[in-house]
């Protein structure tokens, strides 16, 4: 996080940066309110920690000034003082303040202080971030709709449960699960750089279409690397990063675009895997029926230890009720054909999970 911190006094300000530096952040001094509010309006800061007592424009005067004023974002405050009454409290918060740190202070309580702002802060950039991204990746084709948000919901869905796994116990927590649910729509947000000749053909993709195709995924990847490169503390860049990345990939090393094997994929990339390819199968698209949740579960159960991580497969056998749920919750049909729509009268036999977006569901061995 890169935090502007403001007071008159060096030494203040030098003992104030030292104990931010040593906890991973960026910092820019600014020794009066005024040098405070140029650097908002020239860089792209999110949190300020201000002395109250200074000459000319006070810390309260400083927070009231950046109430007034559109920096590009919310922007966090913490006062610094020796103020402690209950109307100096009033005061401050009435100012705009959003916390309050007593002088002299101990770092470990700046430490605990600064990492409840950034929270707060992570909470409305990636909010915002993840939904216009994912709105981007939606205008640009127009068969995801609901699709993102069933995704979202089976990520979520299947998380919960592997936390279930004693397996999963150091890997999966509360914030891991919030953040699959709202990174996972970002996972082709690449798609934005395919030509519309490829993504919106209606029908099968020649072998070159499908590479061209096969490229979304390393594309959204760098897209969100770029600004994880610009924000490494952001956790939920890190996961929509990796989702992006890897979602196509397979537990068996023949997935794309890096071919890594087994747990290489990051779990997150294993889970959405899953659920993505289950809504594929149990919806409608230009160039193929919606499914039976019967035959997508025979399909998926198939693909366990070859195309699936076999744990996410079980996870998603313990709770084919809550796909059901979604499903019909988020329906672009009427619920009844995801019942009764069969695959072919080929058979099930016949049918296996393609790495082809335009036949990534579920086609003929023999028309692959």
């Amino acid at each position: 996080m890169q935090i502007l911190i403001v007071d008159d006094d060096e030494l203040s300000l030098d003992i104030l940066e030292h104990a931010l530096t040593c906890e991973g952040h960026s910092v820019i001094r600014a020794s009066h309110a005024q040098a405070a509010l140029d650097v908002l309006e020239q860089e792209t800061c999110r949190f300020v920690i201000s002395d109250w007592d200074m000459p000319g424009m006070t810390g309260i005067e400083l927070c009231q000034a950046i109430r007034s004023r559109d920096f590009g974002g919310y922007v966090y405050v913490i006062l610094l003082t020796s103020h402690r009454g209950t109307a100096d409290l009033v005061q401050g918060m009435s100012a705009g303040a959003d916390d309050f740190i007593t002088k002299p202070f101990h770092p470990a309580e700046l430490s605990v202080r600064v990492r409840a702002g950034c929270r707060i802060v992570a909470l409305e950039t990636r909010e915002v971030a993840i939904f216009a991204l994912a709105k981007l990746a939606e205008s640009r084709d127009p068969e995801t709709g609901h699709h993102l948000e069933r995704v979202r919901s089976y990520s979520r869905a299947l998380a919960a449960q592997l936390a279930r796994n004693p397996k999963y116990a150091g890997e999966i927590d509360s914030e891991f699960i919030r953040l699959i649910f709202l990174t996972s729509p970002l996972h082709d947000i690449g798609k934005v750089g395919i030509p519309d000749s490829v993504l919106l053909k209606p029908g099968r993709l020649s072998d070159d279409e499908f590479n061209i195709m096969k490229t979304h995924a390393a594309i959204g990847a760098d897209t969100l690397d770029a600004a994880l490169q610009r924000y490494p503390a952001a956790r939920f860049l890190q996961v929509a990063r990796d989702i992006a990345a890897t979602h196509h990939e397979r537990w068996d090393g023949t997935g794309y675009p890096a071919g890594l094997v087994g747990t290489q994929i990051p779990l997150c990339g294993r889970i959405v895997s899953l659920a993505d390819v289950y809504d594929a199968l149990t919806s409608k698209r230009t160039y193929k029926e919606a499914f039976a949740h019967h035959v997508a579960r025979s399909i998926i159960l198939e693909g366990s230890n070859t195309h699936f991580d076999p744990d996410v497969v079980d996870a998603f056998l313990q709770i084919e009720h809550e796909f059901l749920a979604i499903r019909q919750q988020f329906a672009a049909e009427p619920f009844a054909d995801l019942f009764d729509a069969q695959p072919s009268a080929r058979g099930l036999a016949t049918l296996t999970v393609d790495q082809n977006p335009r036949r990534d569901t579920a086609t003929a061995v023999s028309s692959r």
